[in-house]
């Protein structure tokens, strides 16, 4: 017979690899600032006060802004790019 308790150690599995950071790929959203979504909401206050657009358009224009001014646009600049497009 055999003896089980001297038989050869076995190898410890290797240790995991650490997650890799993230960084930041182009066109990845980053959150609106607090004063970024008060000068929108006042922004879409006047349009709805104008009666100018309907209610599909004003949430299609409030996510068209919103997306401009996540990448760092201005209301003034992100509402005049959108008109000129």
């Amino acid at each position: 017979m055999s003896d089980y308790s001297e038989s050869e150690p076995e190898p410890e599995p290797a240790p995991a690899p650490a997650p890799k950071k993230s960084q930041k790929k182009k066109g990845e959203r980053k959150p609106m600032t607090d004063t970024q979504k008060k000068a929108l909401r006042k922004h879409m206050d006047e349009h709805k006060d104008l009666k100018d657009l309907s209610v599909k358009e004003l949430k299609s224009h409030r996510m068209k802004m919103m997306s401009r001014m996540r990448r760092g646009m201005s209301v003034a600049a992100a509402h005049k790019d959108i008109k000129k497009a």
